[in-house]
């Protein structure tokens, strides 16, 4: 299995050689908060400062998409993910889609 050291965002890994590649891996997932707590962000907007609520939502969203992008690469049989970026994109009111990408390979 990758684990997070094994997934790096420049695009070689350092002190080993990158022997095959396994292609593309991604993970994604769509969050969204309750209606209350879309409520109560909604205030927080009115007096300014930070929404903890999506704050905890989009750091929930990065850690799924990014558990989705190792299994896929895990069923490659990669020993690592290069090139891993982040991206997220709004789906509709509140809801926010994030995902994980990057390049699966085999390490000499």
């Amino acid at each position: 299995m990758i684990t997070r050291k094994e997934l790096l965002t420049i695009n070689e890994y350092p002190g080993r050689e990158i022997t095959e590649i396994l292609g593309y891996v991604k993970g994604s997932t769509v969050q969204t908060k309750n209606i209350g707590k879309d409520f109560l962000a909604g205030l927080k907007s009115l007096i300014g400062g930070e929404i903890t609520s999506y704050t905890e939502m989009m750091n929930d969203a990065r850690k799924i998409a990014t558990e989705r992008l190792l299994k896929d690469a895990d069923a490659l049989g990669a020993d690592a993910v290069v090139g891993f970026r982040l991206q997220t994109s709004s789906v509709m009111g509140g809801a926010a889609e994030i995902i994980a990408y990057g390049t699966a390979v085999k390490l000499s």
